[in-house]
């Protein structure tokens, strides 16, 4: 048999069809024939070429990369093209009406560029649906309104950013997947950045396929090195292209490289940055401000606020914990922070040992006001607070509302009026509303070198403990479940920060007015 003579293979058939009939949907090239990089071919094919014939295809790289515009080109092959099965389902499934709007807005714009593909096939718009009448096959977009699902029966299945689901079950997925009993080779292509956790559903799905134990499950895994340093440019450089094989090409080399910039200098950036650009599997809850950077605030703090207004944040721990005031003050242009940390005398050595930190020295070395027994007493507190009172232009202390009742009756007995109380003590909220915008603060303020802090140990170890956690909207909090130690006196510093966005505006209406935050 001559070479012409040979049979194409499945997928170099696809390849060629793709290029022969779809056009470039968006973008500065719109409307033109569609030319696929090797890497894309090299998809195509290991998805359609596998001898034991693929049952699911798993494709995971970073944002940015035409996913889903990749998955708009295996869609039509499904509905018009060589591998359209007559009067078949095909559907795509997503978490959000609005990502399953792009899949079928993509495949629909291919449509109506190419006149081959527009004589065949029928866009509806209002229901997201294809329609191939001469076939008898249809598409429609699903998004994770899981009864929609039931009564379906794809024959192919597009699961478009499956990295959101949290946790190891989909109710959608499942539904989908369970559905094609009645097809002989149904295909599922799974497309999507990775999911954080390794109990997420996609990481599941990942790591089933890794370990080979279905020879119908095809994976094409692009991420970075997970150990490298991102700092490195060297390495930075491999790992961005691992992750991001149309790096340089469709996806913008300088907007990828800012990302990474602002990863480097922001840690609280870098696990989305690691997760999202990267693909890497990485939990988005995050350092919040890197010893690098921390390290360049310390300079020589002023230790007296005499004359200066100033904002205090108070985090009332448990009894037997660290209780932590910070005082922060405006000077030449910078804030000052000065912190100040209760503990119980007695057990103070066992309970270093268990925090696996030296407060016994710290105490030694008047970093830790210690506490006669085994109990926090407030009242020292108390009377702690009414002495900067006496002494100091103080203006508002933010604290958490737990224990606030118990330690409320101290500060009468320290002299506290109730007007001062009113006027002077600010409830303030430790969940997302509240705390975004005081660590928004707080970052600004390291970032810009407009915070000065004298390296104080305990305070230095809350800050390299103190973790961001962040909510699907962006907001951010700190959380002391997921942080590796004691945060006492970041929290409070962030409090502090929050009364001192004020500053600017006195005798006007307080920016926390609108942020859940009560004063007493």
């Amino acid at each position: 048999m001559s070479l012409m003579a040979k049979k194409i293979r499945r997928g170099e058939r696809n390849v060629r069809w793709i290029e022969k009939y779809c056009r470039i949907p968006e973008g500065k090239f719109v409307g033109q024939p569609v030319k696929l990089r090797p890497w894309q071919k090299k998809l195509v094919k290991k998805i359609y070429d596998n001898p034991d014939v693929t049952r699911r295809a798993i494709i995971s790289f970073g944002r940015k990369n035409a996913k889903t515009t990749f998955s708009a080109f295996l869609l039509l092959l499904h509905l018009c093209g060589p591998e359209a099965r007559p009067n078949s389902q095909l559907n795509s499934a997503a978490q959000s009406k609005d990502q399953a709007a792009v899949l079928f807005a993509l495949a629909a714009k291919m449509v109506r560029l190419s006149e081959d593909l527009a004589e065949f096939v029928t866009v509806r718009d209002t229901v997201k649906e294809l329609f191939c009448s001469e076939l008898g096959t249809k598409y429609k977009a699903l998004s994770a309104e899981a009864a929609t699902a039931y009564g379906l029966s794809p024959v192919f299945t597009v699961h478009d950013e499956l990295g959101q689901v949290r946790g190891p079950r989909s109710e959608l997925y499942d539904a989908l997947e369970t559905a094609v009993g009645a097809h002989d080779n149904p295909l599922s292509v799974v497309i999507s950045t990775q999911a954080p956790n390794d109990n997420d559903l996609l990481s599941v799905l990942i790591d089933d396929a890794k370990a080979g134990n279905d020879p119908q499950v095809v994976l094409s895994l692009y991420t970075g090195d997970i150990d490298l340093d991102i700092t490195d440019k060297k390495q930075l450089l491999k790992a961005i292209k691992q992750a991001n094989p149309a790096y340089g090409d469709f996806l913008n080399a300088k907007n990828v490289m800012g990302m990474a910039q602002d990863a480097i200098r922001m840690p609280a950036r870098e696990p989305e940055f690691r997760n999202l650009v990267l693909n890497q599997r990485v939990e988005m809850n995050s350092p919040f401000i890197s010893s690098s950077l921390w390290k360049e605030c310390m300079i020589d703090a002023v230790a007296e606020f005499k004359g200066c207004p100033v904002y205090a944040g108070l985090d009332l721990s448990e009894v037997r914990d660290l209780t932590a005031l910070v005082l922060v003050a405006l000077i030449d242009g910078v804030w000052h922070v000065r912190p100040v940390f209760w503990l119980p005398q007695e057990g103070l050595i066992e309970r270093a040992r268990a925090d696996r930190v030296p407060y016994d020295a710290w105490a030694k070395d008047g970093y830790i006001e210690t506490i006669p027994g085994r109990t926090i007493d407030y009242r020292h507190v108390a009377t702690y607070m009414r002495g900067l009172f006496d002494t100091l232009d103080m203006r508002s202390v933010a604290f958490d509302r737990w224990n606030w009742r118990h330690f409320k009756s101290w500060l009468v007995d320290a002299g506290f009026t109730d007007s001062e109380m009113e006027k002077h003590f600010v409830e303030f909220g430790q969940g997302y509303v509240s705390m975004s915008p005081a660590l928004r603060d707080t970052e600004e303020a390291i970032l810009s070198r407009k915070l000065a802090h004298d390296g104080h140990p305990v305070l230095t170890m809350c800050a390299a403990n103190a973790v961001v956690q962040q909510d699907p909207a962006g907001n951010r909090k700190l959380s002391k479940v997921k942080s590796s130690g004691r945060i006492d006196g970041m929290v409070s510093l962030a409090m502090a920060m929050a009364m001192a966005a004020t500053h600017e505006e006195e005798n006007t209406r307080s920016v926390y007015e609108d942020r859940e935050v009560l004063m007493i």
